[in-house]
């Protein structure tokens, strides 16, 4: 999953350590000590100053991180707002005790004035618990909409793996009923149908698993099973299948397209008068063009329906869940024709 620029731990520290160059920097921006002419008593106190004003923003930054880890987390966020309020209070007093002991007493300056302090630090107060609070939320923001996502992904993942699943079983039941009534018949195509399913369990197990398989290895796949299931029907079906060559470089979401070719195998054979199924399949500019298409009988259909809860539905959702509006597919029924028509983005 990606992550946002504003979500990555680097801005986050580059923001801290720039934050703390700025504000360490404002005793120096605003009021630069005297640095010339002869060590006067004047030029020793203006450095006083400076200093003194240096270790109030450290302090300062320390109620910042302690606001932030400490005081949010472990009583505003638990609903102990008295505690919190209180201990606010707390901090104010002894920050305005700390600047009269840095100023008044270390400095000697005989021009303090106690209310103009006390304003001073109430103010600079409000704006670090302001930055503090207001960066805490924030970071917490960014950290729920992370977790979001990923619990999404990870809930993708897991609900993508369940309808890949249960396209499997229907598909695996379909092809060894046949290999059941070849080997009733001792049929010579037993072998190198066993070896086009061990072929096909080959690409399940292991490339299956992949995020996303070449759409060549997708459609060696399917004529693999059209093939199989040829053997079955035989000259009892009509079978049309046009795969164009494809682009090595388009890739697929793997076990997508089977559903609807297995479908079109349920409610496209059995008692059917001149059943007959049709596949296409192209590719160009980017764009996956695939279409299936069956006779169908209403009455079969319906016991067929009840019978099987593996189907389009599936494979629907997994294109919603992965290509969303990058997809179009168009399912008609129209005078014994069972259309499936698939328009896929490729990247």
């Amino acid at each position: 999953m990606r992550t946002s620029w504003y979500q990555n731990k680097w801005f986050t520290l580059l923001l801290h350590v720039a934050a703390w160059i700025v504000w360490l920097s404002l005793p120096v921006l605003l009021a630069p000590p005297d640095r010339g002419g002869d060590p006067s008593p004047v030029t020793e106190r203006s450095q006083l100053h400076y200093y003194t004003r240096f270790i109030m923003q450290l302090f300062w930054g320390g109620i910042f991180y302690l606001n932030f880890y400490v005081l949010i987390p472990k009583l505003a966020y638990k609903k102990s707002y008295w505690l919190f309020a209180f201990l606010l209070v707390l901090v104010l007093l002894w920050m305005i005790v700390q600047s009269w002991l840095l100023f008044a007493v270390w400095v000697e300056s005989k021009h303090f004035n106690i209310s103009r302090n006390i304003l001073i630090n109430f103010l600079i107060y409000l704006f670090i618990l302001a930055s503090s609070t207001a960066f805490r939320l924030i970071n917490d923001k960014i950290k729920t909409e992370r977790n979001v996502k990923e619990r999404e992904n990870e809930n993708l993942k897991t609900e993508l793996s369940l309808l890949r699943s249960q396209v499997n079983p229907h598909f695996m039941f379909n092809i060894l009923n046949n290999m059941v009534a070849m080997a009733r018949k001792r049929s010579e195509d037993l072998e190198p149908s066993l070896i086009k399913l061990s072929a096909l369990m080959r690409y399940m197990l292991y490339e299956a698993d992949e995020d996303k398989v070449s759409l060549e290895k997708e459609i060696e796949y399917l004529q693999s099973y059209v093939d199989l299931q040829q053997q079955r029907f035989g000259k009892n079906m009509k079978l049309v299948v046009d795969f164009k060559k494809v682009d090595d470089n388009y890739k697929i979401e793997p076990m997508l397209l089977i559903p609807f070719v297995e479908n079109a195998y349920k409610h496209g054979t059995g008692m059917i008068e001149n059943a007959q199924i049709e596949i296409e399949l192209r590719a160009e500019k980017n764009v996956l063009h695939f279409s299936v298409r069956n006779k169908f009988n209403n009455l079969s259909q319906e016991v067929k329906d009840t019978t099987s809860g593996i189907g389009l539905t599936n494979v629907t959702r997994r294109l919603n869940l992965l290509y969303g509006e990058e997809h179009s597919l168009l399912i008609t029924k129209k005078d014994h024709w069972f259309t499936v028509s698939l328009q896929l983005n490729l990247h």
